[in-house]
């Protein structure tokens, strides 16, 4: 027989009698009894409501207490309402007045967990002031007192409980924790595309129509703010020019004139209207100046252009720089040396790559996942590249095609590496709590449609019902149930939740 095929025989075998000794084991320890001390009665550890305890149930299905002729039936009550005690008094097998009956009930847990609960007559009953938690499984201390005589009951009541030794339970792979504080990160993870950072793009156009006397930079090249990438022979461009340079010489003629005519004016040689005739002379030059000024401002040139302008050489009057309006990379060129270009034509597109959009696809379902500000990790798995940024940016509709929205987010690519054109995947945080109580997602079993947790004390394991709160993909926080300090069993508890069903540790609601 071959070696491997044997190793496989072996180890069925040895899982089966693990299994076997596990169902012996627990079957005994399914077969417990309910201690009832004071002589008064025994009955069966199981409960259901109304707790059926062979012998001493009473007629409301509650546990009969006896002691004398004053009796006590016990009722756990919880049909439509949170369990509660009903406690009904008899003397002489009859209903007795609960408004002659002090009561006093303890519960001590699993854990030296103690419950206490006092009481108020209602009707031909005692109600109890407070809940009963689950699991009801505890050992019972009833206090009474009746007509000044005093009455105690003590018995025990037991319900998804397992008593496993500690080397079954290490042959069986269980491992346990301690309950307590932790971290809860809860994350979406949506598919999307490096973009370019569309308030950073510059579409370069000339303003003015001519032809291409210098193409200085290529796609790809970098380039600075106020760098010169072009240059264009434009003649409207050199009109405007000499428009400029005649209103420059004429302000200034119309300027000494106005001031020679003010001064003879003031000195009483020339007569009013010639002096105000200059003035206005003046003022309309003054006019025409700025307005020539702005034109070429418009175009592109700087209010340093304008000075130097004076002096420029005339074959130099008609060629127009184009500049870079920030740092950044040629991305696209459109244009070539000789080449006759329009006012309005693109002939550069320069990004800024120092940051980037990251462009999410929202599925409908996750829509209200996804919020401004929210925290976001990005990560290009096949480059190894990953960044950490903010919503900026959700989109309000839905497309009719794909019915996914938009959302962005800008992370920072001082290095280039992030290219537009990747893809990406981009893990969105939905909430990052430290709450009081967290344990493993692999401890939580459901048993009757509840969320349960196995508690650890020595070699008793119970089924604790709880409450789930915040969770992820490993951690869970618990809002209800268990008590910071516990342990409880992370590994291997779904084997503790078969053994409970075979053992018919039911409770029934």
């Amino acid at each position: 027989m071959p070696k491997k095929e044997l190793i496989s025989i072996c180890t069925v075998m040895a899982v089966g009698i693990l299994a076997i000794a596990m169902m012996i084991f627990f079957g005994k320890k399914a077969q417990g009894t309910t201690h009832d001390h004071h002589g008064h009665g025994h009955g069966a550890e199981s409960h259901d409501h109304g707790h059926d305890h062979s012998g001493s149930q009473g007629p409301h299905g509650g546990k009969m207490l006896t002691e004398g002729e004053f009796e006590l039936e016990v009722v756990i009550f919880e049909k439509g309402v949170p369990p509660h005690f009903r406690i009904y008094p008899y003397h002489n097998h009859k209903p007795a007045d609960p408004k002659d009956v002090t009561m006093n009930v303890e519960l001590e847990r699993l854990g030296e967990k103690t419950d206490r609960f006092t009481f108020k007559p209602t009707g031909e009953f005692l109600y109890s002031e407070q809940e009963i938690e689950e699991p009801h499984s505890f050992f019972i201390k009833v206090l009474a007192e009746y007509k000044g005589e005093q009455f105690d009951w003590e018995y025990s009541q037991y319900e998804n409980r397992l008593t496993v030794p500690p080397d079954l339970a290490r042959k069986m792979g269980f491992e346990t924790e301690t309950a307590g504080p932790g971290t809860v990160i809860s994350v979406l993870e949506l598919p999307g595309e490096i973009a370019l950072n569309a308030d950073m793009v510059s579409h370069v156009t000339p303003r003015v129509a001519g032809v291409v006397l210098e193409s200085r930079k290529n796609q790809g090249d970098m380039v600075q703010a106020g760098e010169a990438i072009a240059v264009i022979d434009s003649r409207d461009l050199g009109d405007a020019k000499s428009r400029y340079l005649v209103a420059v010489e004429r302000e200034k003629l119309a300027s000494y004139n106005f001031e020679r005519i003010q001064r003879l004016w003031e000195a009483q040689t020339v007569a009013e209207k010639e002096f105000l005739t200059a003035k206005k002379s003046y003022l309309e030059e003054k006019i025409e100046l700025a307005a020539a000024a702005r034109k070429l401002i418009a175009l592109g040139l700087s209010k340093q252009d304008l000075s130097n302008l004076s002096n420029e050489d005339d074959s130099t009057l008609t060629h127009f720089v184009i500049r870079a309006p920030f740092n950044g990379i040629i991305t696209r060129k459109h244009l070539s040396q000789g080449e006759w270009i329009k006012e309005d034509q693109e002939i550069y597109v320069i990004a800024d790559l120092s940051t980037v959009w990251v462009e999410i696809i929202v599925y409908a379902r996750d829509t209200e996942s996804v919020h401004l500000n929210q925290k976001a990790t990005v990560k290009a798995d096949s480059c190894g590249l990953e960044a950490v940024g903010t919503v900026s940016y959700v989109g309000p509709l839905v497309g009719e095609d794909t019915r996914t929205a938009k959302a962005r987010i800008v992370i920072p690519n001082t290095d280039g590496r992030w290219r537009p054109g990747l893809f990406a995947k981009v893990e969105l945080v939905q909430h990052n709590a430290s709450p009081p109580m967290v344990i493993r997602n692999e401890a939580i079993q459901t048993h009757q449609n509840k969320s349960v947790v196995f508690v650890q004390y020595d070699d008793q394991y119970e089924a604790r019902p709880v409450t789930v709160g915040r969770s992820n993909d490993k951690f869970s926080e618990i809002l209800k149930g268990l008590v910071p300090g516990e342990r409880y069993v992370t590994r291997n508890s779904y084997i503790l939740k078969a053994e409970m069903g075979k053992a018919g540790m039911s409770h029934e609601h």
